[in-house]
């Protein structure tokens, strides 16, 4: 006897407790999104299209191996990358594309674990090593967001879900190489700042940095025009790098006008984050960026955010506060990583509220 199909859900009826968008959007008959997790269309903003060319790609092998020429020009145009977009691609990094996706496989293992399973691992505090869930925090939003998250500490101290099988293993050997090519390009924009190549490693402890694991689902949505899978935000911390699936929604603020990024197999796209604003006193921006969703496919990104030691207290570099052209004002106010972190996670993602908090208005 064939199997009864499932009624549709009607446009109108949602489940009384959302604690997955994946489950949602898997809900049979979904023609429309609930009002919980709808926005106003006109969030969406002004989108440009640029060149792929012009957003800036940096060669890694270059900055590690290449000659004292190649290595000189590459620093340059990271710093350039860092001015002018808070942007930027690295190719030629030399991680493998089965670990990149045997990762993504990895994650997408997790999301498809069953829902009671998933609680196991949803954590209560902001600070807690290993935290799943939805949206952003759904403690403090009015509208969520489409969009299923795992985070995980995976530095200093290294943490894993224990389900999926075979994802802790996956995800410490990604976890380290991915830190290991962080670390080489933060000595690149040390020196492109005009310090020594090893002067922020030792001013921000990278040694015990935190290093953040950050899977995100965004299934397909039958209204992508109403809805959000991450508002415009800058991130903390020094650098995230990014890796995604093949489906495109990450999308940038440059020059004021949203600037939609492609996807680039075996390649991290990689951003800014307010500490490294603050160290360089502004002459680096951290950039806003946001994730669509759309109604072709399920997209599925890893984001690795890399910051200080949780008890560094980030401030302007003071070498970069003076100069023979006279002394510059500090553009911010230090604050521990730590109370950074736990202010901005704890709160609404607007933008750059958190940073605006430390920064130091003109007289």
């Amino acid at each position: 006897m064939a199997a009864e199909a499932a009624s549709p859900l009607p446009s109108n009826t949602f489940p009384t407790k959302i604690t997955s968008i994946k489950t949602l959007a898997e809900s049979p008959g979904l023609t429309s999104i609930p009002s919980t997790h709808t926005f106003t269309p006109d969030l969406h903003g002004q989108v440009t299209s640029v060149p792929e060319a012009s957003i800036p790609v940096i060669d890694y092998s270059l900055l590690i191996s290449g000659t004292p020429g190649q290595r000189s020009e590459i620093v340059h145009e990271l710093g350039r990358a860092c001015q002018d977009w808070g942007f930027f691609m690295v190719i030629n990094h030399g991680v493998p594309q089965k670990l990149l996706s045997s990762i993504l496989d990895g994650c997408k293992g997790f999301f498809d674990l069953a829902e009671e399973e998933k609680q196991e691992f949803k954590g209560n505090h902001v600070l807690d090593p290993i935290r799943s869930g939805t949206s952003f925090n759904v403690s403090v939003e009015k509208a969520f967001y489409w969009r299923d998250f795992l985070k995980v500490f995976v530095h200093p101290v290294f943490y894993s879900p224990t389900k999926p099988a075979g994802l802790s293993e996956i995800s410490l050997e990604y976890s380290q190489r991915v830190r290991e090519i962080a670390r080489g390009l933060l000595t690149g924009i040390s020196e492109s700042l005009g310090l020594e190549g090893s002067y922020i490693d030792k001013a921000l402890n990278l040694e015990r940095g935190k290093q953040i694991f950050i899977a995100n689902l965004y299934p397909t949505c039958p209204q992508p025009e109403l809805a959000m899978g991450m508002p415009p935000h800058s991130d903390h911390g020094l650098l995230t790098l990014l890796i995604q699936n093949g489906i495109g929604g990450l999308q940038i603020q440059h020059k004021g006008k949203w600037v939609n990024v492609g996807t680039h197999p075996n390649s991290f796209l990689v951003n800014t984050g307010d500490h490294l604003e603050i160290l360089s006193n502004g002459r680096y921006k951290s950039v806003l960026h946001r994730a669509m969703v759309n109604n072709k496919g399920t997209r599925i990104s890893i984001a690795m955010a890399h910051g200080p030691s949780l008890d560094s207290v980030v401030s302007p570099a003071p070498e970069l506060l003076v100069s023979s052209k006279g002394d510059e004002p500090a553009a911010y106010i230090g604050m521990k990583y730590k109370d950074y972190l736990e202010l901005q996670q704890s709160n609404k993602l607007d933008g750059k509220s958190c940073l605006d908090r430390v920064r130091i208005s003109a007289v």
